[in-house]
């Protein structure tokens, strides 16, 4: 009896501890970090993360663009200011928030030419959404281009990208940290030397260099600073990973330490211990990591899968630093992995079985995506995505119901509302893994790319997912109970440029009854946009393919209006 009371004051003691130590650890916005409410300042600035010097296109004048974070039930009212001047890169914009469901709130959605028009230089659109319940590790990021897709965010790959967390003071694994703030967000990202405006033209591009918390070094290059994440000995700290790339994904591990995987792309997991993880383009991981080594600094090590991609002279790598260790850079040794994250080993954590029946081809709606490369332009069942002149939602609020009536024709798909969605995406060609990212929902993996199991009982719930390489496929889960147009595209931005897109169109005929009032300067975005001439657009027009033709003779056409890319 006695010795069961006393287990009883232990665990409550310990849940107690961690309460204390999660409310310690919630981070207050400082210099550098937004809240809710906040404006985020689209502008052209020369940076030089790696050592090289260029014109980027920031928010607020940084890259990673600010973080923004704020508590599970907040609301939000995020204005996005335009004040591109660099011609030879985009010069309109827009920014999705990448996660968020947006429901009810599909035009804050931030995809161009799906939710909304982009936002003209000298004008600004305010972003007022709901994210209802919602808590984890997000991102925000253009939507925008006018080559092919137009909804590419190419302008993403310029530097318009940054971390948001929105936090649960309640969160049921929080038992297992004592320190998660605005220090333990890591971005991982690729960096390139060209303008994107440049290298859209080139097909198979690579990065130049990996950034971590938008520091990093390039092959041959100077030894620039390097990113330190600082820890003190015997605390555990949550580490939220972002995969930010344009293009790239990185094998994570830090040296002499493990990491226990409790959160994929805003969904909490059973936790699950490894020693490196493959992070793809969109996709988040919250890993929690024990200061239990002795003091010292310690590699961090993000590789790219670009060619001929080590860690000579500090590429692709950050600066673990025990508090007393010297200021000096790590000499561990990389090792081999021995326990690499499966993502058929992830599972979530709370209501973990798949919607529907648990049978293959046994939902409501069972869809087949088959997506063929020819030439380096992308085809889904037999159709490149190119984006509409007028934004789906906004067809869909006149009128428009039936995907034969929806623009682009062949690349929208009506879905009825409150029905179970069962989704094959299988690949044909060259340039994968390719991550799948689905706007607008959470959805249920319930058949990993390169695997031949499924699992209805208890898969992982994300919002990116392998599609895997040539031969391979996916199969994902997801209800319909989020009525507005919903962008389903590859995250790797060159390909979504060239046409790796569809729109879910998801009960069409409710979505003006289920969304809210849409603000005004909502209506206000395309009468401004089509006012532009190309030439407004920005985007360096042919000077910019003549560039490309400098660094690759394997292109893609030229632009056929003057000025635009």
């Amino acid at each position: 009896m006695f010795t069961s009371i006393l287990f009883a004051s232990l665990i409550s003691s310990i849940n107690e501890a961690a309460i204390v130590s999660r409310s310690q650890s919630y981070p207050l916005p400082q210099n550098g970090v937004l809240g809710p409410q906040s404006k985020l300042t689209v502008a052209n600035k020369a940076i030089a993360p790696d050592g090289y010097e260029r014109s980027a296109t920031l928010v607020n004048g940084v890259f990673p663009g600010p973080l923004i974070i704020a508590q599970k039930g907040d609301n939000f009212s995020i204005e996005v200011a335009n004040e591109l001047t660099d011609t030879s890169m985009d010069m309109v914009t827009s920014v999705h928030f990448h996660g968020i469901y947006q429901n009810r709130t599909s035009y804050a959605d931030g995809t161009a030419f799906v939710t909304q028009c982009p936002v003209t230089p000298n004008n600004s659109y305010v972003h007022t959404f709901s994210p209802q319940g919602q808590a984890g590790t997000f991102w925000y990021h253009s939507h925008y281009s006018i080559q092919y897709a137009k909804d590419s965010p190419v302008e993403q790959c310029d530097g318009l990208r940054g971390a948001m967390v929105i936090y649960d003071p309640e969160d049921p694994l929080g038992y297992l940290y004592d320190v998660d703030d605005v220090n333990t967000v890591i971005t991982l990202s690729d960096w390139y030397h060209a303008e994107a405006t440049v290298l859209r033209y080139v097909i198979g591009n690579e990065a130049d260099s990996t950034l971590i918390n938008g520091l990093g070094r390039y092959a041959g290059g100077p030894a620039s600073d390097l990113a330190v994440i600082n820890v003190e000995q015997g605390k555990r700290y949550r580490f939220r990973l972002l995969g930010i790339s344009c293009d790239s994904n990185f094998q994570f591990s830090i040296d002499g330490h493990s990491m226990t995987v409790i959160e994929a792309d805003g969904q909490s997991t059973e936790p699950l211990v490894v020693d490196q993880l493959q992070i793809l383009a969109g996709q988040r991981y919250s890993v929690v990591v024990a200061a239990d080594q002795p003091v010292n600094n310690y590699w961090v090590r993000s590789l790219p899968d670009t060619t001929n991609a080590s860690f000579v002279g500090g590429t692709n790598s950050a600066i673990l630093r025990y508090q007393g260790a010297q200021q000096v850079e790590p000499t561990t040794v990389n090792t081999t992995s021995t326990n690499p994250l499966q993502e058929t080993n992830l599972h979530a954590l709370i209501n973990p079985a798949a919607p529907g029946i648990p049978e293959y081809g046994a939902a409501d709606i069972n869809l087949n995506l088959q997506v063929a490369n020819i030439n380096g332009i992308f085809f889904v069942n037999n159709v490149s995505y190119t984006a509409p002149t007028v934004p789906v939602l906004m067809q869909i609020l006149s009128g428009a119901q039936e995907a034969t009536d929806l623009m682009p024709n062949g690349s929208v798909i009506v879905l009825e509302a409150n029905k179970v969605v069962e989704l094959t995406l299988s690949t044909t060609g060259p340039g994968g893994p390719h991550p799948i990212h689905l706007h607008g929902h959470s959805f249920s993996v319930v058949q990993s790319a390169g695997n031949s199991t499924f699992n209805y009982a208890n898969p992982v719930r994300r919002d990116v997912v392998s599609a895997g390489s040539k031969g391979q496929q996916m199969v994902i889960r997801w209800v319909t109970d989020n009525s507005g147009p919903w962008f389903l595209h590859c995250h790797i931005n060159w390909h979504l440029d060239v046409g790796f897109a569809v729109v879910m169109a998801e009960s069409p005929s409710i979505t003006q009854k289920t969304m809210n009032i849409s603000p005004p300067g909502w209506d206000e975005l395309c009468p401004a946009y089509n006012a532009l001439t190309p030439e407004q657009w920005g985007g360096g027009g042919l000077a910019n393919y003549e560039a490309a033709a400098n660094i690759s003779s394997t292109l893609y056409p030229p632009p056929t209006v003057p000025g635009s890319i």
